[in-house]
């Protein structure tokens, strides 16, 4: 068919979806790492998913534009996810495109939002860290309860959301060493594992210790107050506690959020020289080019708190 022939619109069943992105797969990506070709195999997995929604995608620029809002707001994906997934849909038009079934190519005028150098979020210094830890205790249950939080936020990496969505029976013990099956934020199942180092995991065993009758299916952590004890803790709760610490240690400036505690942790594994895939694996990165930012940025563990303060100022 000639481009003059091609159709400015494509109206697809998922089978000729599926088939496409089969056909896709195994034309363009052949000579790609397996890597790289399961990238793509995610990104495009999310548009299929997208598409069967719609029921109208007709593969217009339009409906390119409303894939990217739906990664962006409806998904509440990160700058560099939004540019992968976009990027791999831009492929596979391009392969419709190169088939006659398009005209042009309706993602070449969409992009993806810019690849930030830096996060928007400070990280805590070592300095930080050690005021942090001065505030937080183990005497009372909540103390415990926070302090494991803590410890899994800085130490292994876990967002809030992977924190309140954890059940005890996601605490596994594997032939690798211990573990949390984890639920990350655009997910629907627990389909990965966040390695606990041995203090981490005796932070949140000690938490647990103080809690009775606990079952397998039980929240990992709980609300302990008077109205809503027992109740699983949401992240409002999380982000209000974490704050509250970060105020009493004297080290909440401009950038230093809760979630500034895990990207934290990518610095400090990168500080004792644990090599830059395992980072990856460990902080759950879909590309090597995300875990590079905290590479760039991991002297800031060094600095001077006040040096930082002046930096984002």
């Amino acid at each position: 068919m000639s481009d003059a022939d091609s159709p400015d619109t494509l109206s697809l069943s998922l089978r000729e979806l599926r088939d496409h992105l089969q056909a896709f797969q195994d034309d363009y990506l052949a000579e790609k790492s397996d890597e790289t070709v399961g990238t793509y195999r995610r990104s495009l997995n999310s548009f299929e998913k997208w598409f069967v929604q719609q029921n109208d995608v007709e593969f217009t620029e339009e409906d390119i534009r409303a894939y990217k809002t739906h990664l962006m707001e409806e998904r509440d994906l990160s700058q560099v996810s939004v540019s992968t997934y976009l990027t791999a849909l831009r492929r596979f038009c391009q392969y419709l495109t190169d088939i006659g079934e398009l005209a042009e190519n309706p993602a070449t005028a969409v992009k993806g939002n810019r690849r930030p150098d830096t996060h928007s979020r400070a990280v805590l210094t070592e300095q930080d860290i050690e005021a942090l830890e001065e505030v937080l205790g183990t005497a009372t249950q909540i103390d415990k309860r926070d302090t494991a939080i803590v410890s899994l936020m800085l130490y292994a990496g876990l967002s809030e959301i992977e924190i309140v969505r954890a059940n005890v029976e996601d605490l596994e013990h594997t032939l690798m060493g211990p573990v949390l099956r984890v639920q990350g934020k655009g997910r629907t199942v627990k389909d990965q594992e966040a390695p606990l180092d041995e203090p981490v995991l005796e932070a949140v065993e000690a938490y647990l210790d103080t809690r009775d009758d606990v079952h397998p299916e039980d929240p990992l952590f709980v609300s302990h107050g008077h109205r809503s004890g027992g109740e699983r803790l949401k992240t409002r709760s999380v982000r209000s506690r974490i704050n509250g610490y970060l105020r009493k240690a004297d080290i909440k400036r401009k950038g230093v959020t809760p979630h500034s505690l895990t990207h934290t942790a990518a610095l400090i594994w990168l500080n004792d020289g644990m090599p830059l895939e395992e980072v990856k694996q460990r902080m759950r990165h879909g590309t090597l080019d995300t875990t590079m930012i905290y590479y760039k940025k991991q002297g800031l563990l060094k600095r001077d708190p006040e040096e930082i303060e002046e930096m984002m100022s």
